[in-house]
């Protein structure tokens, strides 16, 4: 399948739109104790792997380094994870700035979803994200970096 086929089967997916969405001032990052939250379809090595469509999230704990890319996309280019994890996970750059003061902490846990969805992604909204949330509140995450893959 070509990069064509794909956005073509992409391009028209209704999105969401949300009227009053949520704001909240932020503090200062050197308070934030900082997550990862991405779509790369990482796991641990011992861990169950992603299946098409899975709506549901891998916990990927911080002080482990032993992550698989589970993306199955023949149009996805693994060059740069297999050259350097943070590229998905950028886990040493935030310990990094942790280590300066420039963030409070790096969180204990962060989380990795598929990105393959349903193209309502009804489940991933009402959930799978909510409960993702609530792990991100339990362990007191202030800021979340996204990145999308």
């Amino acid at each position: 399948m070509s990069d064509s086929d794909i956005k073509g089967m992409v391009g028209e997916l209704p999105c969401p739109e949300f009227p009053n969405p949520a704001f909240t001032p932020g503090k200062p990052l050197a308070q934030c104790r900082v997550a990862v939250v991405t779509s790369a379809a990482l796991h641990h090595v011992d861990d169950e792997g992603f299946a098409a469509r899975d709506d549901s999230f891998r916990i990927l704990d911080a002080g482990r380094r032993d992550v698989q890319l589970g993306h199955w996309s023949p149009n996805f280019d693994r060059s740069g994870f297999a050259h350097d994890l943070n590229v998905v996970w950028p886990i040493d750059r935030l310990e990094e700035l942790a280590a300066r003061n420039v963030i409070k902490a790096v969180a204990p846990r962060h989380l990795a979803f598929a990105g393959n969805q349903d193209e309502t992604m009804t489940s991933l909204r009402l959930d799978s994200g909510p409960a993702a949330a609530g792990l991100l509140i339990d362990d007191e995450v202030d800021v979340v970096v996204l990145t999308p893959v």
